[in-house]
């Protein structure tokens, strides 16, 4: 069987039922309100509590936001998003000490760990706001993505196209409260989803030792 087919029940929208939450509404925070825009990486890898945490444990990482982008909707909501039809994805935003690591390698690590080759969604998460997608917060870092995007398909390692998009950062909106480090408020539920998603299984699949590269802090 399929594994993404094998998982269509688990999505990350089944595991908010089962907790109560902190009704906010999200808020919009441009590139512009942010001093430190040029220490900011966007990336959306599906569902944003599994990127906040692998990103979480890279070092020289020390802030991540959840949120939705790309989209027209101002000031989306969850249950939004992920009906579709608003144009945004999960992402996450990182904040990064650029002495520590750079733009370069937070990129190494995205790829290891997402499936970049999936046009539809991630793992068991099906719909467009589950596509891979990387904002740049700069003409720089859109040229440094788009040139790992082409480096990584040159490599042929991955046997199908590349379905990532790339695309400058526009308005980026928070997530819900209940959405902040999910994976540290609610850890027994976020490794069941996580498991029963099938995303390591899928990465070790894809990306076989280097699954997972860079993200190392416990």
């Amino acid at each position: 069987m399929n594994l993404r087919s094998a998982l269509p029940l688990f999505p990350c929208m089944v595991f908010l039922n089962a907790i109560s939450f902190d009704p906010s509404t999200a808020q919009e925070v441009t590139s512009s309100s942010n001093p430190s825009e040029k220490a900011i990486a966007t990336f959306a890898g599906g569902c944003f509590w599994c990127v906040e945490s692998d990103f979480d444990r890279v070092p020289g990482v020390y802030r991540t936001i959840s949120g939705y982008t790309g989209g027209t909707l101002a000031n989306p909501s969850y249950k939004q998003v992920s009906s579709g039809g608003t144009g945004h994805l999960e992402a996450v935003q990182i904040f990064y000490d650029p002495n520590v690591i750079n733009f370069e390698k937070l990129l190494d690590v995205f790829w290891h760990s997402v499936d970049p080759t999936d046009e539809h969604g991630q793992f068991c998460d099906r719909g467009e706001s589950y596509i891979t997608g990387i904002f740049a917060n700069s003409s720089e870092q859109k040229r440094l993505a788009e040139l790992s995007k082409l480096e990584l398909a040159e490599t042929g390692n991955l046997g199908e196209p590349i379905a990532t998009l790339i695309k400058m950062a526009g308005p980026f909106y928070p997530a819900e409260n209940y959405h902040q480090d999910y994976y540290q408020k609610s850890p027994i539920r976020y490794e069941l989803y996580r498991f029963r998603c099938g995303r390591d299984r899928r990465l070790r699949e894809l990306w076989g030792k280097e699954a997972h590269q860079g993200i190392t802090k416990e």
